[in-house]
């Protein structure tokens, strides 16, 4: 049986979860590919720690050449994650010829141009379908199984900690700093939840998807993103009473002619399938012209799932080593002569229903002030709630508007926000009626 060897660059949790499913796998890897993976070297910084899994200290090195400079090494597993020095070792990997597994989302949003370039010219193989969605195959959904179909739109949860935040937040009624320190004591949130909490993972993922999609590149800097630190539970609440429940939704849609590329707090009708994701479960809503809408569904993150996905761009690779072929599927779904530019419309240009939420002193003629400055704006109301105790001073005016440019709504709101009886910065959240 022919003999493969693997060089894995990084030994924290996913890359022990590869070691473990590689181990207790073997035999059933083998069988389906017909070779035998091993697991020559393992690179880390830290090779003392134990991960909870037996690794011969042979195989164990601090010294990343002793994988990149070793010709016996057909497969690089990156998983530092970041920018730097993980560019350089996976420009690196390639240039020598081996094949690249990474589930390195940051790096493909932002670099991708370059490495996917590399890739195509040294004619290797690169994976990353463990970079978006964890256990979930997306990509290879994507790329293969919806390939003869035209994907007009795409609705994701992305985010296990957000989706774990504001689900914990919906059932219980917490605050978003309480359950933020919750999910991180759990291990559903980083030390730093930055990336996760202000959308920035989510559009990360996004722009990896938009790619293989819509057959365009685009500039992450052009995906507009908001996280979800603002929502509080009376909004939450509201929400509820409006039949909606919110949700960090990543959307893309393409027109032919410029392609909406977003990310923010989403209002869903409750019973939408994208509402009931909970947890930290992922989700993804895909209409092409021929399956209509089709969504899927499961663990976006975590040690084994995201190994499961990390396995399967190796075992992808390792069929190519075996019959002696690599590129079968192009890198980006289509060859690259036939990828298009396709702009991406500005926030401004695209249009929503919107839920308000405006904090005022109780006073006469505050809500038909408002309507003109909305109605000024062009935009027309669907629904008023007020709730207020008879001993408030301060109470919330919650508004639901029909369908509205985003700039005039921008606005309307930043001229709402200078009246004297409003006490607080309004929040907004848009409303998706209908994912199409």
């Amino acid at each position: 049986m022919k003999r493969i060897n693997i060089g894995l660059i990084g030994f924290g949790t996913i890359g022990a979860g590869v070691v473990k499913l590689l181990k207790k796998n073997s035999a059933l890897i083998s069988h389906k590919t017909g070779v035998k993976l091993v697991l020559k070297k393992i690179a880390d910084l830290d090779i003392t720690t134990d991960r909870g899994v037996k690794v011969d200290k042979g195989v164990l090195t601090t010294n990343v050449d002793d994988i990149l400079r070793d010709r016996e090494i057909d497969i690089v597993i990156e998983l530092i994650g970041g920018y730097k020095p993980a560019k350089e070792f996976i420009l690196r990997a390639i240039k020598s010829g081996k094949h690249l597994v990474t589930a390195n989302k940051a790096m493909l949003a932002v670099h991708g141009d370059s490495i996917f370039a590399a890739a195509a010219k040294n004619s290797v193989h690169l994976g990353f379908e463990a970079a978006v969605c964890g256990g979930i195959p997306i990509i290879r959904s994507i790329k293969e199984g919806l390939c003869a179909t035209k994907i007009s739109s795409f609705y994701w949860i992305f985010n296990g900690t957000c989706n774990y935040i504001l689900t914990k937040m919906t059932k219980e009624g917490e605050k978003f700093d309480d359950v933020l320190k919750e999910a991180q004591r759990l291990g559903y949130a980083e030390a730093d939840p930055t990336f996760d909490i202000q959308g920035i993972d989510t559009a990360h993922k996004l722009a990896i998807l938009i790619m293989l999609s819509f057959g365009t590149k685009v500039r992450f800097k052009d995906i507009y993103t908001e996280g979800i630190s603002n929502i509080a539970p009376i909004d939450i609440e509201f929400a509820s009473n409006l039949g909606y429940k919110i949700k960090l939704i990543a959307i893309a849609r393409n027109d032919g002619k410029s392609v909406q590329a977003r990310v923010h707090p989403t209002m869903l009708k409750s019973d939408h399938p994208l509402a009931t994701v909970g947890d930290v479960y992922n989700a993804v809503y895909v209409n092409t012209d021929a399956t209509g809408p089709t969504m899927f569904y499961g663990k976006g993150a975590g040690m084994m799932p995201t190994a499961s996905a990390v396995l399967s761009d190796v075992i992808e690779a390792a069929r190519g080593i075996a019959q002696g072929f690599s590129g079968r599927v192009p890198l980006l779904s289509l060859k690259d002569e036939f990828m298009k530019e396709i702009p991406i419309k500005p926030i401004g240009e695209t249009a929503s229903k919107y839920y308000m939420r405006i904090t005022v002193k109780d006073k006469p003629g505050v809500l038909s002030k408002i309507a003109g400055i909305l109605g000024d704006n062009g935009i027309s109301l669907e629904s008023v709630i007020q709730k207020g105790k008879p001993s408030s001073k301060n109470v919330p005016i919650v508004l639901q508007t029909h369908h509205a440019p985003d700039s005039g709504f921008k606005n309307a709101i930043r001229r709402i926000d200078k009246l004297s009886f409003v006490t607080k910065k309004t929040v907004y959240i848009r409303i998706e009626d209908q994912l199409e």
